[in-house]
């Protein structure tokens, strides 16, 4: 008979086929680790890339819009003393801050009637001239006229100011126009405040510009002062409807008052400021 004993491997062959065969395992495992700690650290690296690059992009646009608003800025310093501002009562301190914020506006691309600046001086009293709309395109002061100011904000001066519900105060700040309808007080205007927790509160306090009795010089030469709104800035009954024609539809508007908190909290002015 023929002895296939011989052809049976021993069992130390075959211990040491399974010796090896889990070496080979345990190589494996190891460098399918390997690959895994190369591919985490690969598409970290691409993720650090991918940020850096979209924070330089992001760098990059407000690089431009800084430079942008410095540019414009300088356009517009001239503005002031070739139309006298100053001699009709507009403090060069507003003028300024004005400026500032309407070419941040415009770098932030919310300004679609850019030709026109209008500028309320609240640090005027009512009984004097303290709105001023600007032609910047042919460098003209279109409209000089009075305005009021909400009734909790002062009698004659304008020196409290809020975004709240049923303060019936002012609300200083940058605000974009809007479209214009037909309410209690006739044409007016819609306001759009621009800056969140100064005047954001705008559309929903109802905070319009419409024209009012109570804003005219026979009401300060009885008065002392012109009457007061519930927070809108009123203008005259013969100049509103020209006002309100040039200014709609993405203009901008400020309303200045030189107040600690608001200079010290304008999202706008702080940030355009900077550049």
């Amino acid at each position: 008979m023929y002895n296939t004993m011989h052809l049976l491997p021993s069992k130390t062959l075959l211990l040491n086929l399974l010796l090896i065969k889990n070496h080979q395992l345990q190589m494996m495992k190891k460098a399918l680790k390997i690959i895994a700690c190369i591919a985490i650290i690969a598409a970290l690296f691409t993720q650090v890339s991918f940020m850096s690059l979209k924070k330089n992009v992001y760098t990059a646009k407000a690089v431009d819009a800084a430079v942008m608003i410095k540019n414009t800025v300088s356009k517009y310093t001239g503005l002031y003393d070739s139309l006298n501002l100053g001699l009709a009562g507009l403090s060069k301190e507003a003028f300024n801050d004005a400026v500032t914020g309407y070419n941040y506006l415009v770098a932030q691309g919310k300004i679609k009637n850019d030709g026109v600046l209008s500028i309320v001086d609240f640090t005027k009293p009512s009984s004097v001239k303290r709105l001023f709309v600007i032609d910047l395109k042919n460098v003209t002061l279109l409209f000089n006229t009075y305005v009021s100011h909400g009734r909790n904000s002062g009698k004659l001066m304008a020196d409290a100011f809020s975004n709240d519900m049923n303060s019936f105060k002012s609300s200083l700040g940058f605000y974009v126009t809007s479209g214009t309808y037909k309410g209690k007080h006739g044409y007016s205007l819609k306001l759009e405040g621009e800056e969140q927790g100064i005047n954001d509160n705008a559309f929903n306090r109802g905070i319009v510009m419409h024209c009012a009795k109570y804003v005219t010089e026979s009401y300060i030469k009885s008065q002392g002062y012109i009457g007061r709104s519930e927070g809108c800035p009123a203008v005259p009954p013969n100049m509103y409807k020209p006002i309100i024609e040039k200014i709609k539809d993405g203009s901008c508007l400020f309303m200045y008052s030189a107040d600690k908190y608001y200079m010290s909290h304008s999202p706008i002015l702080n940030d355009g400021g900077d550049v």
